[in-house]
């Protein structure tokens, strides 16, 4: 395995990890577990883990879910401030 291939396969892009961050922070102040937010949104606890850790790429239609099972603007958990 070439050394680029390898660092890339292990480089988690910015805006996954903010997502992931905005997603976990929200879920927090709300007292949320991830295995209740996973089962909200049927997906797998460790899909919702591998989400807030920057580690998947959501759809957008997951996204808009996440925020409405945490009833917040799709905005506030996507916002680049």
């Amino acid at each position: 395995m070439s050394a680029k291939s390898k660092k890339s396969k292990n480089t988690r892009p910015a805006e996954l990890i903010h997502l992931g961050a905005r997603i976990r922070e929200e879920r927090h102040r709300q007292g949320v577990t991830q295995a209740a937010l996973a089962e909200e949104l049927d997906l797998s606890v460790a899909y919702v883990s591998l989400i807030e850790r920057g580690g998947r790429n959501p759809p957008y239609t997951t996204v808009v879910a996440i925020a409405r099972a945490l009833e917040v603007p799709a905005a506030r958990i996507v916002a680049n401030d």
